[in-house]
């Protein structure tokens, strides 16, 4: 059977509580009680000494022991309850208290039952006899013999003291018992309330409400971590499910324009409305061509995600590389009045994949060109710092808005800027280009700025041995 958190955490406060009150109470009646032991049997002894003393003092000085005024010794016998007897040399007994006070003492003492026994470790019921020397004038004239029960060893403030030790147990167990379980309730809501608003939002997302997040207020650092982990975790997924519509709307339309295309000259063709020409074919081999990329590029996104990307690395001139690719687009800049310029540090080499380096830059220079305004500008630095190898391409074109900065690496992610251009772009290059560029231990960041342009800084670390 399982139970809540919180009845298990209160349950397990409690049982800690009573078990440390038990444990405390056993240590501390068993220690006070073997003191308690020790000064009533010194107690007890110190009294028998007092007899002894005052019975020699008695006697000391007279010529004869059976002359000595015995009122004192009697009243000492019953006060202290003692039963004192007094032989001569002859072992004749020339004085008794008599135990008739001894027995109505013995009687009381066994009506206190067993408590003051196991408490103090001392026979109640049992009664002593010890024998002592009789000293007149510094010689052994006789022989006194002092008899007690065990509860001759209790006074009346002795039996207080117990009673009121006992009593202070009991009560502080049960004030500290009930204290223990305030605060096992308090520290339980405490602890378990934050998990149970916690699992809540859990589940919520667990069935599809991607917007609902954990609001806690605890100083529990652990707890605290855990709120804030499932409200990134819950922005994470609703970021990933926004991406994922995307994504189904993006593809449909990509798909949707060729297809149409295609269907439209096709009907016209059936029913007899356009006749087959070279031109009308050519535009079929572009929209077949156009559908044909897309899957290229999605069959590419497909092994970067399936497996790590493998390098073909060779010792390479990344000046000469970078210029031979910039050549080739200077032409179709050219074309469109676009401006293309170049700052390269010469002789810069490095151990990359030739092939992946030639599309990282391919990829930043066509998205460069796309995103233009007429009489647009590019240019491209490569240069050393920090034995890192930095080569940036800048732009003065549309600009990505703010919104959509966090975004722009996701696959198939197209800003609503760039959907409204004719660029038939699928929206993974730059995802792509940054793989690549991962994959070579380096880093690619993006600064941009509506109707201002753009900037895309690659950063490789100057690697110059396999």
């Amino acid at each position: 059977m399982k139970i809540s958190l919180m009845k298990k955490l209160a349950l397990g406060f409690i049982i800690a509580v009573l078990g440390s009150i038990i444990l405390a109470s056993v240590i501390s009646n068993y220690t006070v009680g073997n003191k308690f032991k020790e000064y009533l049997v010194d107690e007890h002894k110190t009294k028998i000494d007092n007899a002894v003393k005052i019975i020699d003092d008695l006697y000391s000085g007279q010529k004869e022991v059976s002359l000595i005024n015995s009122d004192e010794i009697q009243r000492y016998a019953q006060l202290q309850e003692l039963y004192i007897e007094i032989k001569d040399m002859d072992s004749n007994t020339i004085y008794s208290s008599g135990k008739a006070h001894l027995q109505n003492r013995n009687m009381m003492g066994n009506m206190m039952g067993s408590m003051m026994h196991n408490f103090s470790g001392i026979n109640m019921g049992e009664y002593t006899e010890n024998k002592y020397p009789l000293i007149t004038d510094n010689k052994e004239s006789g022989t006194i013999i002092i008899g007690y029960f065990g509860t001759s060893y209790l006074s009346s403030a002795s039996i207080s003291f117990i009673s009121t030790l006992n009593h202070s147990f009991m009560v502080s167990a049960v004030i500290a018992l009930i204290f223990g379980f305030i605060i096992s309730i308090i520290l339980s809501k405490q602890i378990s309330k934050p998990l149970a608003k916690i699992t809540e939002t859990a589940n919520k997302m667990r069935y599809g409400d991607l917007n609902v997040r954990a609001t806690v207020n605890t100083n529990t650092k652990e707890i605290d971590e855990l709120s804030n982990s499932i409200n990134y975790l819950a922005e994470t997924l609703n970021s990933q499910e926004m991406l994922r519509k995307r994504l189904t709307s993006d593809m449909a339309h990509e798909l949707r324009t060729p297809l149409t295309t295609l269907k439209t000259h096709v009907e016209a063709f059936i029913d007899g409305i356009w006749e087959p020409t070279t031109e009308r074919f050519e535009t079929f081999n572009e929209e077949i061509e156009r559908l044909t990329k897309m899957v290229d590029n999605l069959r590419d996104l497909a092994k970067l995600e399936q497996s790590n990307i493998s390098l073909n690395k060779s010792k390479i001139n990344i000046s000469i590389e970078l210029e031979k690719i910039i050549d080739t687009f200077k032409p179709l800049y050219i074309k469109e009045n676009y401006e293309l310029i170049s700052t390269i540090t010469p002789e810069i080499t490095a151990i990359m994949d030739k092939d992946k380096f030639k599309q990282i830059i391919n990829n930043l220079l066509s998205n460069s060109y796309k995103y233009l305004n007429p009489n647009g500008k590019v240019e491209v630095i490569l240069r050393e710092k920090n034995q890192n190898i930095i080569i940036k391409v800048s732009d003065n074109g549309i600009g990505i808005p703010e919104k959509d900065m966090t975004y722009i690496f996701e696959r198939f992610y197209r800003s609503d800027l760039s959907r409204n251009k004719n660029t038939g772009g699928s929206g993974i290059g730059l995802t792509i280009t940054k793989a690549f560029v991962e994959a070579h231990g380096g880093k690619i960041y993006l600064e941009s700025k509506i109707n201002d342009g753009t900037t895309v800084t690659v950063e490789f670390p100057n690697v110059l041995s396999f």
